[in-house]
């Protein structure tokens, strides 16, 4: 194996992202691995071939990006009711019963707004809280996350 096949498969190794690769015939053997970030290329084979290192990888400046300026919330008065597990969110106990509750509902604490299910277990979860809900945050049948709003409610 002549030093030009050699050049070929290292090639070859960095296009496909190749780290390591070995080739053994009759009369020689050659094994070639490259380090994980594109480094260079070592050899080893029975006869002595030396190394051809990669050529060094060009450093591309990257702007930072400009800050964003974010407004400060706006005091509604309003109170989330969120989700106290991760599961699917529903509105109503089953496919073809009316949701728990609209916009426009009254609540109090023990008003039952949704169930959400968890590992196939649905869970009632209650207002907690004494209001008209304002606004429903969630889809029904998508998946909540622990602490996610679903609700927001005028306390009263």
């Amino acid at each position: 194996m002549d030093l030009k096949d050699i050049k070929a498969i290292i090639d070859l190794m960095k296009k496909n992202s190749i780290t390591e690769f070995e080739l053994e015939r009759q009369d020689s053997k050659i094994r070639l691995k490259r380090g994980l970030n594109g480094g260079g290329a070592t050899t080893q084979t029975e006869d002595y071939i030396p190394a051809i290192p990669a050529p060094p990888q060009p450093v591309v400046a990257v702007p930072a990006p400009a800050p964003v300026a974010v407004a400060p919330p706006v005091a509604t008065g309003e109170v989330d009711i969120k989700s106290p597990m991760i599961g699917t969110f529903y509105r109503a106990p089953s496919p073809e019963a009316g949701n728990y509750i609209e916009v426009g509902s009254a609540v109090t604490p023990e008003t039952v707004v949704c169930i959400i299910e968890a590992m196939k277990v649905m869970n009632e979860i209650k207002a907690e809280v004494k209001g008209v809900v304002t606004q429903v945050l969630v889809e029904n049948a998508k998946p909540v996350e622990f602490g996610q709003p679903l609700f927001k409610v005028r306390p009263g």
